[in-house]
């Protein structure tokens, strides 16, 4: 509901995308110093590691954002957004190389359940196979995946401070990256663009505070447990979606649906299981 407040902000892909770290950052800045001073824990020591896993995580979620955004400017989209759902996979097979965190039968089958869920739920792809939408749709699921990844190695880095402390601090140092980035990007490559965000504050500031707030879930449960299960534990948001869209806005639930959301149910049991 709030994203369709930046959509009368009349910002390009990228404006949109850079008011949510710009008006995001100082609130996980804020929440970051007050958590550390609060608990009279000293800043820690931020090696290369930390940083080279914050910047190629916040580097992939941008690119990834930008992906997704093109695959909607295709012939048959709807193909390549079936393709990204392959994240929760590729996110396993990932983790596996970069951060040697594998995941055992038990995961694996509750993490493809899940993603025949997710396929169920969404719409089917018409028309005739497009491979450029393909691999748009696999590269956005991969680039997720690897955000996913390298912030889970930013809080590792972070160890033995507290969890909270070590997903706020990442938070705070990714969401800075982000907007630094963002920033120089739109001044090179879209002139005006950031008057035009600074002009929108009152539609964008809510809906970068919001976001933040989910980062902030996402980071503090990639501090606790494996990328991959958080992600396929993440795919619950498209069954509150769907309830919400039927229970407040009355829109007919369909059989294959109904399917998607059993499958998605039963694939949470399973990696809660597979995760003890």
């Amino acid at each position: 509901m709030l994203q369709k407040l930046l959509a009368g902000a009349q910002l390009s892909v990228g404006g949109a995308t850079f008011s949510r770290f710009l008006f995001g950052f100082p609130l996980a800045a804020a929440t970051a110093l007050g958590f550390l001073a609060a608990t009279g824990t000293p800043w820690p020591d931020l090696s290369l590691a930390f940083w080279g896993f914050t910047l190629a995580g916040g580097a992939g979620q941008v690119a990834a954002t930008f992906l997704t955004v093109a695959l909607f400017g295709l012939r048959n989209f709807a193909v390549g957004v079936a393709f990204t759902k392959t994240e929760t996979v590729q996110v396993a097979l990932f983790s596996a190389v970069i951060l040697s965190e594998t995941v055992g039968p038990l995961g694996w089958v509750g993490i493809v359940i899940g993603m025949a869920g997710v396929l169920f739920l969404t719409k089917p792809p018409e028309g005739q196979f497009n491979p450029r939408a393909a691999l748009y749709g696999i590269g956005a699921g991969a680039l997720f995946g690897l955000s996913s990844i390298f912030y889970r190695g930013a809080t590792l880095e972070l160890e033995p401070m507290g969890f909270f402390g070590r997903a706020i601090v990442a938070l705070a140092c990714t969401t800075f990256a982000q907007s630094i980035g963002m920033g120089l990007y739109l001044r090179l490559r879209e002139p005006g663009e950031l008057t035009r965000v600074f002009g929108a504050w009152r539609r964008t500031v809510l809906v970068g505070i919001t976001g933040v707030m989910g980062s902030a879930g996402w980071f503090t449960a990639f501090s606790l447990q494996n990328a991959a299960f958080v992600r396929a534990l993440g795919q619950v948001e498209i069954v509150f979606t769907l309830l919400v869209s039927a229970l407040v806005f009355r829109e007919k639930l369909h059989k294959r649906e109904g399917i998607g959301i059993a499958l998605v149910v039963v694939s949470l049991i399973v990696i809660v299981l597979a995760g003890r």
